[in-house]
């Protein structure tokens, strides 16, 4: 029995990293009765059947799993937007942000092709929250060494609108990877899906990144109960002020006596983030506890 670390899942195949070998495996029955799967970045203990070829017999508890992009055990999200086309919408970079923190999962933004357009105003907006931001250009190469810098030792997934640049900001990291780039379209704006399934890239070392298919497929499904419970704390800038309120219960979004309003008219939370914050609440509002989605 090996252990390694599932690197790339296609076709109902899982292609394990023992550190010595990569090995073609299936996974045992038992994970489909269980209502389980194997997912990139899981520790696994494999079986080796030989001719490089194996069964993932078990899988160690995760520290954390997204079911849109499949993918387990992740350190860090980091969500590429750009203010030149195709534009980023702040509230899908909040509503992501959301989500991951509700996972304990650490956001990045790095702002893309700023060569193009500098991204002002969103740089502006993270800059002021509890949120990591970085400028950065494939094409001219600025802030790729911070961007690098901010990966080394994690496992990160890498999220976006399509065409917004991450296959070519992973390609000028590291050219190796020779991802294919799509272009974007100017009549409607955005990018054509090139990235097809979840694949781990080992930049170097206990470095690894995760290229993913866009936004549309970063968990749509998670607008959830648990989110709506917890929804203030996903909003890390909110901290300061949560016990600050003058009433119990106060959901943040017109209630007298707010702190956390208070601090977004004091200037101390961007106004954008709180839009994103109300926005979701709204959204999450009607949803009742035994509506929420089994795992």
């Amino acid at each position: 029995m090996s252990r390694g670390r599932i690197e790339k899942a296609l076709s109902g195949f899982y292609y394990v990293n023992t550190g010595s070998e990569t090995l073609q495996c299936r996974a045992r029955g038992k994970f489909r009765k269980e209502g389980m799967s194997p997912l990139v970045g899981d520790w696994a203990e494999v079986q080796e059947l030989g001719n490089g070829e194996g069964m993932v017999q078990a899988i160690e508890p995760r520290t954390c799993q997204f079911q849109r992009p499949a993918a387990a055990n992740v350190d860090q999200l980091v969500v590429i937007a750009s203010a030149a086309i195709p534009v980023t919408d702040p509230y899908l970079i909040d509503r992501i942000s959301a989500i991951a923190a509700l996972k304990g999962c650490a956001v990045l933004v790095v702002l893309n092709k700023c060569d193009l357009d500098p991204a002002e105003e969103l740089y502006g907006i993270y800059s002021a929250s509890a949120i990591p931001v970085l400028r950065a250009s494939a094409v001219t190469g600025e802030g790729l060494p911070e961007l690098y810098r901010a990966l080394q030792g994690k496992l990160s997934v890498l999220t976006g609108n399509s065409g917004v640049g991450k296959s070519s900001l992973l390609n000028a990291l590291a050219p190796h990877f020779d991802l294919p780039v799509g272009e974007v379209s100017k009549a409607l704006g955005r990018g054509r899906h090139t990235t097809r399934h979840v694949e781990m890239f080992p930049l170097d070392g206990d470095t690894y990144v995760i290229d993913t298919p866009g936004f549309s497929s970063f968990d749509a499904q998670l607008l959830e109960w648990e989110l709506k419970q917890h929804l203030p704390e996903t909003f890390p800038e909110f901290a300061p002020y949560l016990d600050g309120c003058r009433f119990v219960g106060c959901q943040h979004v017109k209630e007298k006596g707010c702190a956390v309003l208070q601090a977004v008219k004091d200037g101390k939370i961007p106004v954008s983030r709180h839009r994103s914050y109300v926005r979701l609440y709204e959204e999450l509002k009607p949803l009742k506890e035994w509506e929420q989605k089994q795992p």
